[in-house]
């Protein structure tokens, strides 16, 4: 601090100095008067511009010298003028007062686009990029991406690669029965969604012809477009994470959704068929979602209430498993309903 000072008051000095060696006012005191006012205009000014961010101070410089550069190039094309014009001269001058002006100011204004990070996309194209999302070949077969993008969950451009297409035409041309329905099914769902308005489906040529697996050749697709993989494959799924691939996975979503069982809680199921261990039966949700009764064998073509005893989460999916109470003479507890007439769900 005590530096600084030292500093402004020697240049303060030397402008004083400077302004009394010249003279260019009439008497000693007018031209002291005139040498600190100046140093302190410079000193105040040097003050201001000393947290000034460096790209305004930039943009400033810049944009005055173009601004006084454009005030020449009039000037010069006035030369034909009457200069004794007072007209021509107050012209003249001002737009050699106004042109820097204005250049200053908007060079401060605009100086944070002299920044790296901003100075870059000023040659980027301002159109909003497009979202990718390639399919693959065993989330077209499963079918439920058409109502997922039917719903509009599912933004952006679908992308079917060329060589996807080629996958479903060989399960298609299979000689086993269930491979070809799958495949034609495969292929009729990429019909359905092709037909839905507001959805961009885009069939990309690009291949990679060094590469023979279907996963590894939707994995460099991906990052050359900068999108994400649609699948339900758990292996595609892994490896496409592990190289640095966004993946969009239908049966993470799928479980997701699935609503919340609490143990305790009640509900009804379609005994369908028997279980493994003795006396049990089988039940299956809308969703596709196991239910293992105790107590149920018996009961098998029927519906009934049982009451929920565990909840299985795994990487395959989710076991729910449950007793049949009344058939050891313990009626399941069922809940008083609330002023709503829903059955409030039991505390965890």
């Amino acid at each position: 601090m005590h530096g600084q000072l030292l500093v402004r008051a020697l240049f303060a000095a030397v402008v004083v100095y400077s302004a009394v060696f010249i003279g260019p006012l009439n008497g000693l005191v007018a031209n002291v008067l005139l040498g600190v006012f100046v140093a302190g205009i410079i000193i105040f000014a040097e003050s201001r511009l000393r947290d000034a961010d460096v790209t305004k101070l930039l943009g400033g410089v810049i944009g005055f010298v173009v601004g006084l550069a454009i005030a020449s190039a009039i000037g010069r094309a006035l030369a034909w003028a009457d200069t004794a014009s007072n007209q021509v001269r107050f012209l003249h001058g001002l737009t050699v007062v106004v042109l820097p002006y204005l250049g200053l100011m908007f060079g401060i204004r605009k100086g944070e686009w002299l920044e790296p990070s901003k100075f870059v996309t000023l040659f980027q194209d301002a159109r909003p990029q497009k979202r990718y999302r390639i399919l693959d070949t065993s989330v077209i077969i499963d079918g439920r991406i058409a109502d997922i993008v039917e719903t509009g969950f599912l933004d952006g451009t679908l992308v079917v690669p060329q060589f996807v297409l080629k996958e479903l035409q060989m399960v298609a041309d299979s000689s086993d029965p269930l491979k070809r329905n799958r495949g034609r099914r495969g292929l009729d769902i990429l019909q359905r969604i092709q037909k839905m308005s507001g959805v961009e489906v885009v069939i990309s040529e690009l291949d990679y012809p060094q590469i023979k697996e279907v996963d590894m050749k939707l994995i460099e697709l991906a990052r050359a477009l900068l999108g994400r993989i649609v699948t339900n494959d758990f292996n595609l799924n892994k490896v496409a994470q592990l190289r640095g691939v966004e993946v969009l996975n239908i049966n993470e979503l799928a479980n997701a959704l699935r609503p919340v069982v609490l143990p305790g809680e009640l509900m009804n199921v379609f005994i369908l068929k028997e279980g493994k261990e003795p006396n049990q039966g089988v039940a299956y949700l809308d969703d596709g979602t196991m239910v293992v009764v105790d107590n149920a064998r018996s009961r098998i073509g029927r519906s009934l209430d049982i009451v929920v005893t565990s909840v299985l989460q795994t990487t395959a999916g989710r076991m729910i498993f449950g007793r049949h109470a009344e058939s050891d003479g313990t009626p399941p507890p069922r809940p008083e309903r609330d002023e709503s007439g829903r059955r409030p769900r039991p505390q965890a």
